[in-house]
């Protein structure tokens, strides 16, 4: 099955299966009614973001707060990055926790990310465009987030902090703990 649960339960890893010959290559990015049947996701993804970054860019740690919290289906399609997600579910056994996998074109993993996640994602090729699909349509009013180098969640950036390009927005996020920030489960 091409859809691998990880540590954080809701997290979802999909590797798809590729078709290759002397032409070159075929894979279905998504299917909703197989990516329903493997995750149990009830939702129904209503945008799509593309976003193209140099070596070393952040963007992150984000979320949507209520009514506008995101599920998302990650995946990049030139470049390679490290993607996060923090559980931020209020009771969940992996509260705080992370995950964090590498995401490319090489290996077409995607990543699903549910309602209750901060995610984010630091660039580690020369330049990555990243796809994403959200069931929630972006609402300025509802931005959040926690600053990237938070000393209680821990992430490995897997690059020197001197390469970090951070928006000034997103240098200006608050700590793990000032931020609060806590979804229903």
């Amino acid at each position: 099955m091409p859809y691998q649960p990880t540590p954080i339960p809701g997290l979802w890893v999909f590797e798809p299966r590729i078709f290759t010959d002397e032409r070159g290559f075929f894979y279905e990015s998504y299917n909703h009614r197989n990516f329903v049947e493997a995750t149990g996701f009830q939702g129904r993804f209503v945008q799509d973001n593309h976003s193209f970054s140099h070596y070393g860019v952040m963007r992150g740690l984000h979320c949507q707060l209520p009514p506008h919290v995101q599920a998302k289906l990650v995946r990049v399609i030139q470049g390679k990055v490290l993607d996060v997600a923090v559980d931020m579910r209020l009771g969940s056994a992996t509260y705080g926790q992370h995950f964090s996998i590498e995401l490319s074109h090489e290996n077409r993993k995607q990543l699903f990310i549910p309602k209750g996640f901060l995610h984010g994602f630091v660039v580690l090729s020369q330049t990555a465009e990243v796809l994403y699909k959200c069931d929630h349509y972006y609402a300025p009013t509802a931005e959040s987030g926690v600053i990237y180098n938070d000393p209680d969640l821990g992430i490995d950036w897997k690059i020197p902090a001197s390469d970090l390009i951070v928006s000034g927005k997103d240098a200006l996020l608050k700590s793990f703990q000032e931020a609060n920030i806590k979804f229903e489960n």
